[in-house]
Formats: structure tokens, sequence, C-alpha cells
């Protein structure tokens, strides 16, 4: 294939994903593999695949959906009615079908994702399922300036180093203990931005329990000494993709990506914790409600909670400004009861958001998602930092 042939093969499937090796006959044999693979999930006649030569000898598989396949499941690259598209039923193994939807969204996207082998592959697909499962039994106590942990697991560090684990404790059973109340029967207090990390870290552990136990001791006395937070998380742990000149269709996610849903209402964003909103998607056309874990967020409910936020806001004796969420609450009640409100609502609120600072005609949706960096054993892109 020459180079003009390859480069309108690869403009024709933009997107998907995308596996590195190094010889033609090497990606051939790899193309069955994934082939095989694919029939657990009942997927193998939905996908096509094309070899390009790469740089030097190396040569690249490209995996995307049949448009035919594409255009039924995800017209308009619109995942979040995914789940019932693709048949799945309230008697369909949740796993199985969550992973099925990790695997179309993937190989349907606007932004190709690479991977450097299979294992790769499939060890970001178990990390995926393992977050969006652990998001949808997470429950939390919603404190934006207060926070505590189960003082079994957890022992606090001081300002700089943050919540750090107990010596000895296992960090998979200290994140579990921490988000999800059917362990220990008790609600403990986050911000949505550190739950998320919670969330995140504990579907990389549960997969290096099995699949990368060295790194996970890595982790294990990292977090014993230093919790990773905030701006270094993302550092560490995650890639964004998409971008403000670059923006992902409002309506494609992944189960397990991270993404933020902002306040475009400039008075109410001044309040702590109501900047916006960090969620999880779960699957399903769901997003995480950390604290009201049986009633999730679709993308329309959540773009009516934040728009009602301005009428929550109140300055309190103090001069601070405060939220009154039986307000918001109220405002949402009666807006879901009206379809015309409704419409006018998500009309205001389902554009993407405005530059940071600016506070125009955006709305609610960002522009980029996240998700975990590779930790497949043979391919791993995160590198614990040292303390």
């Amino acid at each position: 294939m020459n180079s003009s042939t390859a480069w309108l093969a690869l403009k024709s499937l933009e997107g998907g994903i995308q596996l590195t090796t190094t010889q033609a006959a090497d990606a051939y044999q790899l193309a069955g593999e994934l082939t095989a693979l694919l029939d657990n999930w009942a997927l193998a006649s939905a996908v096509q695949t094309l070899v390009v030569p790469m740089q030097g000898t190396q040569v690249a598989l490209i995996c995307n959906l049949r448009p035919e396949f594409r255009q039924h499941c995800m017209p308009g690259h619109d995942t979040l009615a995914l789940h019932d598209r693709l048949g799945h039923n309230q008697h369909t193994d949740k796993a199985w079908a969550l992973e099925r939807e990790i695997w179309v969204a993937l190989l349907g996207s606007p932004h190709r994702f690479q991977f450097a082998n299979l294992a790769s592959l499939t060890s970001h697909i178990r990390v995926r399922r393992n977050m969006a499962l652990a998001a949808r039994k997470t429950t939390l106590a919603f404190k934006t300036e207060a926070a505590e942990r189960p003082q079994a697991y957890w022992q606090d560090g001081g300002d700089d180093a943050g919540f750090i684990l107990q010596p000895g404790r296992c960090l998979v059973d200290a994140l579990t203990a921490a988000t999800q109340p059917d362990a220990t029967g008790k609600l403990y207090d986050f911000s949505c931005y550190r739950a998320t990390e919670y969330v995140i870290l504990l579907g990389i552990a549960q997969e290096l329990k099995t699949a990368h136990p060295e790194l996970l001791a890595q982790l294990q006395s990292l977090n014993e000494v230093h919790a990773v937070r905030s701006g270094q998380f993302h550092e560490v742990y995650l890639i964004e993709y998409g971008s403000m000149d670059a923006p992902l269709p409002a309506r494609f996610y992944v189960p397990g990506d991270r993404l933020w849903f902002r306040n475009p209402d400039e008075r109410s964003s001044d309040v702590t914790g109501y900047e916006g909103s960090w969620v999880m998607y779960m699957g399903s056309g769901l997003f995480s409600n950390f604290w009201k874990r049986d009633t999730p967020f679709t993308l329309e409910s959540k773009a009516i909670e934040i728009f009602h936020w301005k009428d929550g806001v109140y300055t309190d004796a103090q001069g601070e400004l405060q939220m009154d969420e039986s307000v918001v609450e109220a405002h949402v009640t009666q807006t879901q009861a009206n379809p015309q409100a409704t419409a006018k609502v998500l009309e205001r609120m389902l554009r993407m958001r405005d530059p940071k600072g600016v506070y125009a005609q955006g709305g609610c949706i960002d522009t980029t998602r996240e998700y975990p960096k590779s930790v497949s054993r043979d391919h791993c892109e995160l590198v614990p930092p040292t303390f």
C-alpha cells in the first residue's frame, strides 16, 4: 500500500482503536486474535480492520465499527442509548453488558484510542469496567471543605500528605470501605472531585491485584506515605482526550470516563463546590450521583440540576455565598413536570461550555473526557511519583 492509499484508508477509518505492531504478518495474526476475542461479546461481525504502514517496519492495525452497525447503535457518536440499542435488558449479565458497551464505544469513537498490544487494550477495558461498577456502588456525604475516612483503613497525614493508608492495610479494601457503604454501613465526607479519584484508583487497583501485583505494591507503599490528589492525580493516572479546538460530541461517553459539567451561571459558580460537577460515566446512559446512588443522573437531569443552582444560591449572615439544595430540588421538580420548561432549559444547557472565565451563551457540556493510563504489565504508562 503506497502512502497516499494509506492516508485515504486512515481517513476512512478515523477514530476507533489502533494497535501497533512491528510486522505486517503479526498484524494480520493480531486481527485474527481480536476477531476471536470479540466473539465473546457477539461483536466479531460488527468490526472492520485495516493494516496501515507506519514509520520504519512498524504497521498499525486500525479497528472500528462497520458503518451500518455504528449508524444503528451510536448514530452521530451518541453512546447514551447503547445499552438498549445493543439489546441489553434486565436479564443480561451486568458485567458482560458493561464490557460490551465499552468495546462498542471505543470501536465507534471519533477519537482514536491507541494501545501497544491486545493485552494493554483488554486491561484498559477491565479497568473501565471496574471504575463504572465501583461508581454504581459509591455513596458519600457531600462536604466541600470537610473530609472523613474509615479509621480502620486511613489516617490523616496532614495537609501536605492528605489521608494515607494505615500500615499494612489493603489499598483495594481501604478504597472500598471509604466509598461503598455496603462495606461499612457508613457514609464518609467527600467532595465530588476527590470522590472520582477514589473510584478511579479503586478500578485501577482491582485490575492490578490479579494482572500486575508489582505495580499494586508500589501504589500500596505510595499511599502509605502520601495521597496523590488534584492536578497531580490527573498527571499521574489519567489521559485527557478532546479539546476546546476539537471538542468531543456532546453525547459521546465511554463507560469509565471521568468528566466535568460546568456551571454556566457566574454568581452560583462562586459557591465552593458548585463551580461545576465531576462525575463518572457508568454506562447505560447514566452518570454517577455519589450523594444519591439509587437516583443516578441522565445527561438531561444533570443539566437541569446544574441550571437551577442559580436559583438556590443565597448570601448568608456572614456575607458568604451558600447553596440551598432544597430550593434547587423544588425548581428541578417543577421544571421536569413541564415539558416546555424542560425543553427550554435543555436548549440552554446542552451546549458546549464557554472558555474558562467566560460566562456568555455556553452550556454545561465539556469538550473533553479523561481515562486511565495503561497499567498492563508489558506496556505500563503509569509511573508512581516518589515523596
